[in-house]
């Protein structure tokens, strides 16, 4: 099938997260997306961990369908290489350290005037100017700018997220920026450059609580896993030790939830809790009848009462838990990839399509594909030997 990048290229100065998880996405739609990693040790993520069949859990993840290209881009025959390819290629993503691209003549300007269909984005920290500009920049740190530890955790401590949520917010903003950009392009002949900040992507999807605290009114209260102003919403522990998630959202669940799963239905009418403002005001003295009342259950048991009663809720998964999830079983939402250490079982993307199928090839080994990409480039097996060498590959 054709797929909607099929015949489009990426070239991708990446390391880390979110660089990787954009053209990661590319690769799935189709493009031909070639990694350049540094010769030997290549891309650092490669040695995060060994949890993944020996790889990297991380690398693992946003590194299938690509091929790797090894250059040492501070030598000019190695750079040489880089302009060839970046000839007949449609977009450069890199999320080197700021400036490090520009320096080495890389940066847009400069590019704009040899290859003006090329779609050049970089991903930063916190933009290309600015006085934070030169400011190192990892998740955790932009998670902590913007605000978003303020808000999250206990009201003891504030807690990160699980996930690397900076990285996954400006792989995501990039992703769609060179989606929009390739569009653009169709209508103007011409490429552009795309500047994306982990910092405003972060931002961006701290809206809520943003607004919630605007023109200094006070923030949402950290309130570990519970809803920070919806009550009850939140974990809830059953009587066998297990956890059921629970949201409630509007009056009318209130009360089914008070006949339904607590039994009382008179307590849908008690002042203390009558609206949503009330039942959070004195949400420690509802919690403890919820516990009460779950404490004789198990957790199964109140799924089935909150069910009945048309309550939202979920279990409280684990990562095994979510391997092996019914629902993405019964949607065939595993598939398989292939790797240096054997195949390894890998979720679909998000967005069932049918009218393609996305592309989930193999992930590559450190420089596997350069020889390859060399020869199409030209280089003679005498240029190769000369480049490896000089360790420019």
């Amino acid at each position: 099938m054709t797929r909607p990048l099929d015949n489009i290229t990426v070239v991708s100065l990446e390391h880390a997260i979110a660089a990787p998880f954009c053209t990661r996405q590319l690769a799935d739609l189709g493009a031909r997306v070639i990694k350049v990693e540094r010769p030997g040790e290549g891309d650092f993520a490669r040695a995060y961990d060994q949890r993944a069949n020996g790889l990297s859990s991380h690398f693992t993840w946003v590194n299938r369908s690509k091929e790797s290209l090894t250059l040492d881009l501070k030598q000019p025959p190695a750079l040489a290489v880089l302009q060839d390819l970046l000839a007949s290629a449609d977009v450069l993503v890199q999320n080197l350290a700021p400036g490090a691209a520009a320096r080495m003549g890389l940066g847009y300007e400069e590019l704009r005037a040899r290859f003006p269909r090329l779609i050049v984005c970089d991903i930063s920290g916190y933009g290309n100017d600015g006085p934070y500009r030169d400011k190192k920049a990892y998740d955790l740190l932009i998670q902590s700018e913007a605000g978003y530890l303020s808000v999250t955790g206990t009201p003891d401590e504030p807690c990160k997220s699980g996930n690397s949520i900076a990285d996954i917010a400006a792989g995501m903003y990039a992703y769609t920026s060179i989606l929009a950009a390739l569009l653009q392009r169709q209508h103007t002949g011409e490429g552009c450059h795309i500047d994306v900040s982990m910092l405003e992507c972060l931002a961006e999807w701290m809206g809520f609580p943003m607004y919630y605290a605007y023109d200094g009114a006070p923030p949402p209260p950290r309130s570990g896993a519970s809803h920070a102003t919806i009550y009850p919403y939140g974990p809830f522990e059953a009587g066998d030790g297990k956890a059921v998630m629970l949201g409630l959202q509007n009056e009318r669940e209130w009360k089914a939830f008070c006949e339904h799963v607590l039994l009382r239905p008179a307590l849908a009418d008690d002042p203390l809790y009558a609206s949503n403002a009330r039942r959070n005001e004195n949400r420690a003295a509802l919690r403890a009848l919820i516990l009460a009342e779950f404490g004789q259950l198990t957790a199964s048991q109140v799924i089935e009462r909150l069910e009945r009663a048309k309550i939202a809720n979920a279990q409280v998964n684990t990562m095994a838990d979510l391997w092996s999830h019914p629902q993405l079983q019964a949607r065939e939402r595993l598939g398989q990839v292939e790797t240096p250490a054997g195949p390894i079982a890998a979720l679909l993307p998000p967005g069932r399509n049918n009218s393609f199928q996305y592309r989930m090839d193999p992930i590559p080994a450190v420089g596997e594909h350069t020889q390859a990409i060399l020869r199409q480039l030209g280089r003679s097996e005498q240029d190769i030997a000369a480049l490896r060498g000089q360790q420019a590959i």
